[in-house]
């Protein structure tokens, strides 16, 4: 997805959006403040949402933008129900980490970094889930999964679908 591209349809959300931009910059809070507020209240940062933070804190688009890609802690894309880390640590690294992120990649139809089409799982990397006897590892949600092999992997991911009553 591009920079330039829309995908906010909500007209409340953005108005809600608005309001709370203009309330904090009224109380003074800095562009983090304000943009981790708005996080909070709508979820994540897409590029509609920056030119209203920008409107309310009278500075550039480009300035919030810079602010919001350059912290890891702000995103642009909506966050899945479920968090999918797979662990890229030395061990896991070693022990097929990187099978696991491309296995994960084709299953998801979703590439690291980005959110399924269906908004069930957000999937990233980390460099270490803490779980190096484990390796290799991934981490969804609170729970990590040890030893995890390509062919386990699906079983795992269908698990997800199947709790919730979707199908794939």
């Amino acid at each position: 997805m591009g920079v330039g591209e829309s995908v906010v349809r909500d007209d409340q959300g953005l108005e809600r959006v608005r309001r709370l931009a203009q309330a904090k910059a009224a109380e003074g809070a800095s562009l983090i403040q304000v943009l981790h507020a708005v996080q909070n209240s709508y979820g994540y940062l897409p590029i509609e949402v920056q030119r209203i933070v920008a409107e309310a804190m009278h500075a550039p688009l480009g300035t919030v933008s810079g602010v919001v890609t350059f912290y890891s802690f702000f995103s642009t894309e909506p966050s899945g129900r479920h968090g999918i880390r797979c662990c890229l640590g030395t061990a896991c690294y070693v022990c097929g980490g990187v099978r696991l992120v491309d296995l994960l990649e084709e299953l998801l139809h979703c590439k690291v970094g980005h959110t399924t089409a269906d908004g069930m799982f957000r999937f990233e990397v980390a460099r270490c889930i803490g779980a190096c006897s484990l390796a290799p590892a991934i981490a969804i949600d609170d729970k990590v999964y040890a030893k995890v092999t390509t062919e386990a992997l699906p079983g795992i991911i269908s698990s997800y679908y199947e709790a919730e009553g979707s199908a794939r």
